[in-house]
């Protein structure tokens, strides 16, 4: 089962379960999976536009909490984190450091990287290797720290 579907189906057990706050993560997840399936006019998404979703979203919440922290709303915070928990139980497990560092590297041979000038080149390849088991933010670190 897709992870479109698989999200569908948790929609309604939240539903059945009487479970709020999860419905209201899923039901706008699934709003934001549809919104792109008739965009792209497509019945459903595949699993690597639900990804791209999920790491939208995901960033979304962290950048929230970020901000509510500021604001000193730890209630608010509090509240987005645990949306962002629900989310990220969607998300494929994260690569190990080194398994990421061995990615960057091929990354960097195949594309023939030598400078920080193509680090957009490499950025790309990476990402599209790791299919969202990696944080772009370590992928861009890693990437910099490879090419000097």
């Amino acid at each position: 089962m897709g992870l479109y579907k698989t999200i569908e189906t948790d929609v309604k057990i939240a539903m059945k379960q009487g479970d709020p706050l999860r419905l209201s993560v899923l039901r706008m997840l699934l709003s934001a999976m549809k919104m792109l399936a008739i965009e792209k006019n497509i019945k459903e998404p595949a699993d690597g536009d639900v990804l791209q979703i999920l790491q939208r979203q995901i960033k979304q919440h962290k950048e929230s909490i970020e901000q509510f922290e500021k604001g000193k709303r730890q209630d608010l915070a509090d509240k987005e984190l645990k949306e962002l928990k629900i989310l990220e139980a969607y998300m494929p497990e994260k690569m190990g450091e080194s398994e990421l560092q061995e990615l960057v590297k091929d990354a960097i041979k195949e594309t023939g990287a030598a400078t920080k000038a193509d680090m957009g080149k490499v950025m790309k390849a990476v990402i599209e290797k790791a299919k969202g088991r990696a944080d772009g933010k370590t992928i861009n670190q890693l990437v910099a720290d490879l090419l000097k």
